[in-house]
């Protein structure tokens, strides 16, 4: 019996697929319990919850990532040196 394309299982777009509902599902988990702290800290407008919800993705920075180490980016890229 000959197989058709449609027997065939692409194996690197199922992978694909999947990585991508498994980052969908975290984004909705890290996103509804912003959400939840956001309602327990009983913020007081919209912008704040709605900013709170946007922001959970940040991680806070270590002190090693603060203290010492070198820039990678200047902070405004658009200003002209002083050098």
């Amino acid at each position: 019996m000959p197989k058709s394309e449609r027997d065939v299982i692409d194996f690197s777009a199922l992978e694909r697929e999947l990585q991508m509902a498994v980052e969908s599902e975290r984004r909705y988990q890290r996103e509804n319990e912003a959400k939840l702290r956001a309602v327990s800290q009983r913020v007081a407008s919209y912008s704040q919850f709605r900013d709170l919800v946007l922001s959970c993705h940040l991680r806070p920075l270590d002190k090693k990532d603060k203290d010492g180490a070198p820039r990678r980016q200047p902070w405004n890229p658009v200003a002209p040196s002083n050098k």
